[in-house]
């Protein structure tokens, strides 16, 4: 009786045990409320040059044939094909789903027939690449609020008859029935939100740099700006801007990347919130170079005005680490993360900097970095990398016919940021320093000038 009874309560005790043991797991198995702490939030970040399929450096070269140019330009960014790079730019964005994208040189090509005729856009590099985002499964829109989208058109040609005539019988005839037309472009800078979250941007603006760049006074001119967008994150607010500062310079001048940096640093001067700048700021840390150092992509060189290598003065990056902002990507001085170097066709290195950028450490043909990420009042950095940079066999790459080619002629920049928790002041909004509008007639004066100083050419060189 007393050996039953002992078996009894083992069999009981171990039921319990059992029972026990099921509870247990239910409750380490149950899904888990979100902690309710001080942690801060955190937001990942995008910076992309989509490129304007061109290298306009030779376009410059070829003024004042300015129909040479045109046709140079036109002709390179059909062969760079952006409709092919896009889902490739769109699986990027897809592995990394970053909440907001700052995009750089995001073109919109347009021709027209005649003197009379409307302007017809032919190509939108930006359309074509949200399409693709949707298609990749994921989608994006340009961050918009109370009817304002941050999208900053800036540096643009004009299509102006005779004078950027391109010849194309395979697009033209469709759309003029003709086989030329004069071509033009605008490129902008644009910030895109991902569409799960868009209900989350609060307020977006636009603003001016004052410094610009005159190619042709008045008809030529290459202004340069910023997007910004305010986006919510819990009881955070963070200021999201994106820019791309001017690649063009001259001698024995303060490069106006680097007096539209001191803007920038200026318009930023009382901020609070938190700051995430993306961008192109064509500006490596070595800026302006030595006489005897390499650079290979033609940067700024010291000069009498500019007689440091790397001071703040004449050098954009230097200028905000100065200000007070945090490189948020990867150590700018590492060769392994420079982020220019492709050929202008994507289809490799560029021939003239494969050997040096070897010599300085990095495998893929980049010789120079001028993409970052900046950031100002933020809790920390959690992550960053360089996207895009991988050639031949990357992820990013694409068959350009019988080559392979780069999806741009820059590398990509992501970064996953942490926000203070609480943040929620908003700075006041920043002054858009409006453009400056000029007549009709005076736009009219400046074509007829450059038809005659083209066709003066012309007759000089026969």
């Amino acid at each position: 009786m007393a050996l039953l009874r002992a078996s009894l309560m083992a069999i009981l005790k171990r039921a319990r045990l059992r029972w026990l043991s099921l509870l247990l797991c239910a409750f380490f198995l149950l899904p888990l409320a979100p902690a309710q702490s001080n942690e801060p939030y955190r937001i990942t970040v995008m910076s992309r040059n989509i490129y304007l399929g061109a290298d306009v450096g030779v376009a410059l070269d070829l003024i004042p044939n300015f129909p040479a140019a045109a046709q140079f330009m036109w002709d390179q960014m059909k062969q760079t094909n952006f409709k092919a790079r896009a889902p490739k730019l769109a699986n990027e964005i897809l592995q990394d789903r970053p909440e907001i994208i700052g995009i750089q040189e995001a073109t919109s090509w347009r021709c027209k027939k005649d003197f009379f005729g409307p302007d017809v856009e032919i190509y939108n590099f930006l359309d074509d690449l949200l399409a693709a985002t949707k298609s990749a499964g994921i989608s994006y829109s340009i961050a918009s609020a109370n009817g304002v989208k941050a999208f900053n058109p800036g540096y643009s040609i004009g299509a102006i008859p005779y004078l950027t005539k391109v010849v194309d019988p395979e697009v033209f005839y469709p759309i003029f029935g003709q086989d030329s037309a004069a071509c033009g472009f605008v490129i902008g800078d644009a910030l895109l939100v991902r569409d799960d979250v868009k209900s989350q941007i609060i307020q977006v603006g636009n603003s001016e740099y004052e410094a610009s760049y005159s190619i042709v006074p008045v008809l030529m001119k290459i202004y340069r700006g910023y997007s910004w967008a305010d986006f919510k994150v819990q009881d955070s607010v963070v200021r999201v801007i994106t820019t791309h500062l001017e690649s063009i310079w001259d001698e024995n001048k303060i490069p106006n990347s680097a007096i539209q940096a001191q803007q920038l640093v200026a318009d930023l001067k009382d901020a609070k919130m938190p700051i995430i700048i993306l961008g192109d700021f064509n500006a490596d840390y070595r800026d302006p170079r030595g006489v005897d150092e390499a650079n290979p992509g033609e940067q700024p060189v010291v000069s009498d005005t500019c007689p440091t290598s790397g001071g703040a003065k004449c050098n954009a990056f230097s200028t905000m680490i100065e200000a007070g902002f945090e490189n948020a990507s990867p150590d700018a001085k590492n060769a392994r993360y420079f982020t220019w170097g492709a050929s202008a066709l994507l289809d490799g290195p560029d021939k003239k900097r494969a050997k040096i950028a070897k010599q300085l450490g990095n495998q893929y043909g980049f010789t120079d970095r001028l993409d970052y990420i900046f950031t100002k009042n933020v809790y920390a950095t959690v992550s960053s990398k360089i996207i895009g940079n991988v050639w031949p066999d990357g992820s990013g790459v694409w068959n350009c016919g019988s080559k392979i080619c780069f999806p741009s002629d820059h590398a990509g920049v992501v970064s996953t940021i942490e926000l203070p928790r609480m943040a929620g002041a908003i700075d006041p909004v920043l002054d858009s320093h409006a453009k400056s509008a000029f007549t009709p007639w005076y736009l009219a004066a400046g074509v007829i000038l450059l038809i005659l100083i083209w066709r003066i050419t012309r007759r000089l060189r026969r």
